[in-house]
């Protein structure tokens, strides 16, 4: 864990500096924004930066978005301002940490960003198969191609390979293909000299030299387009890369992995990824199950997600009953892992007995809020521990209270469309208005929230200000 503070932190740096390294983290400090945005670009990066609140977070945040700067952020600052929460999301940081710092808190927000990479959640013997062959390669040095749908955990085992290989104690730096768009991906790889492009307002390195002597993982590569394949192909074969606009090679030394959902043997029948490239990632491939076909992992992976997110959420840790057990390991999983995680999720937030049961689960198409059938990404780690962290904060001025989970009488002989609503206003008071997380949360698009908040609004019915967060 790098963990990149910036400023002074109210004259509390040393405090929450010894905090983290005692919870195992490596930390640098930096006194400006400038200065914390140079670190970034120079190829040290950082897993996690603090910020100070006294200093511009939101040019520090428009800078790294800019910049493509992919780094989670937390703002710190004196814990009697009431109001700096909401001005710490409102620019753009995950959470806000009142200072001095808590030893507990520090450690919360540590674990949520590098939670635990190294061990997989299973049970079915696919799966331990699946497992064995990677512990069995990760020492080598050779390239990895890992295959499967969307949701299997290619990248979660792309990082089990890393921890068991030779280069564990370096980097693991990841990238994705398919999230950049194809005229900013070469700069993110190989970085650029100041002035190469409009925006290019400093040297950056790229993702290559950060990654040298580590691990370079690229995500779903095969959106790579195949024009930028040819540089790629040649920096695997004679292990150096020109940044854009730069005039001399970068020698670098890593160990690529690389992922796909796709059928790339047929990309290259079909000249849309690069023949010659596809033997270069392929001297290993990794083929990863479905869900559905390791359905011995759903009961010990929907346990482990419902343990995980009551904790995140400060709710009580229930028991998922048989029924509905039995309605989870009979569904299809179009998703994989990642749409159990997220039914999971939804599940712990909407039981109000003292078991998980069948009513709770909503699966693919059953959506409580209805108008949105599509799996959503499950909020952050970072943003579900912090928040658990900071729940009896005193600068939080509404008192962050799940009363979905907490006042389950009340909800008897409610109609669903009143319990509807009671879970959207008590989560966009949980996510202080921020109506980005709070979707995030139930599981819907933005713009169902948005549809029915103005709704409850026509009929009159008063909803949770965002303040100065974002309008509806």
């Amino acid at each position: 864990m790098r963990l990149l503070i910036v400023g002074m932190l109210e004259g509390h740096i040393s405090a929450a500096g010894q905090i983290a390294i005692s919870r195992g983290a490596t930390v640098s400090q930096v006194d400006s924004v400038d200065a914390g945005l140079h670190s970034l670009r120079s190829g040290q990066g950082a897993d996690l930066v603090m910020i100070d609140i006294k200093l511009s977070i939101a040019k520090f945040m428009k800078s790294m978005k800019e910049e493509r700067l992919n780094t989670s952020v937390v703002a710190c600052g004196i814990s009697n301002d009431p109001d700096a929460a909401v001005a710490a999301i409102k620019a753009g940081a995950k959470e806000y940490i009142p200072l001095p710092p808590n030893p507990e808190m520090i450690a919360a927000v540590l674990q949520a960003v590098s939670e635990e990479q190294t061990s997989v959640v299973f049970n079915d013997p696919l799966m331990a198969g699946t497992l064995k062959l990677a512990a069995q390669i990760a020492p080598s040095e050779a390239s990895v191609l890992i295959t499967g749908e969307s949701g299997t955990g290619k990248e979660v085992i792309a990082k089990y390979i890393h921890s068991k290989s030779k280069r564990s104690s370096q980097k693991f730096v990841s990238v994705n293909c398919a999230a950049i768009p194809d005229n900013l991906l070469e700069s993110e790889l190989f970085g650029h000299e100041k002035g190469a492009f409009t925006g290019a307002v400093a040297r950056r390195v790229g993702k290559f030299e950060e990654a040298d002597g580590g691990t370079l993982l690229l995500d779903e590569i095969s959106e790579m387009d195949i024009r930028l394949q040819a540089k790629l192909l040649r920096a695997i074969q004679e292990r150096e890369i020109d940044r854009v606009g730069g005039s001399q090679p970068v020698k670098i030394n890593i160990r690529l992995i690389a992922t796909s959902n796709r059928d790339l043997e047929k990309h290259v029948q079909d000249e849309k990824f690069r023949e010659d490239l596809y033997f270069r990632l392929n001297v290993f491939n990794l083929q990863l199950p479905a869900l559905r076909e390791r359905t011995g992992d759903i009961r010990v992976l929907a346990e482990f997600f419902a343990t995980k997110y009551a904790e995140a959420n400060g709710v009580p840790n229930r028991h998922i009953n048989d029924q509905a057990m039995k309605r989870l390991e009979a569904h299809h999983w179009r998703g994989n892992v990642r749409e159990l995680e997220n039914t999971m999720h939804r599940a712990v937030l909407l039981a109000t007995g003292d078991e998980i049961d069948d009513t709770a689960i909503l699966l693919t198409g059953e959506n409580l809020l209805g108008g949105n059938n599509e799996i959503q990404s499950p909020v952050s780690p970072l943003a579900s521990a912090a928040v658990a962290a900071t729940a009896p904060s005193p600068i939080i001025k509404n008192e962050i209270v799940n009363d979905t989970a907490d006042n389950s009488d009340e909800l008897l002989g409610k109609t669903v469309a009143e319990v509807e609503q009671k879970l959207i206003i008590n989560t966009l008071h949980h996510c202080l208005g921020n109506r980005t997380h709070a979707a995030t949360i139930l599981g819907i698009s933005i713009r169902t929230l948005r549809n029915k908040l103005k709704a409850y609004s026509d009929e009159g019915i008063q909803v949770p200000s965002s303040g100065d967060l974002e309008k509806v």
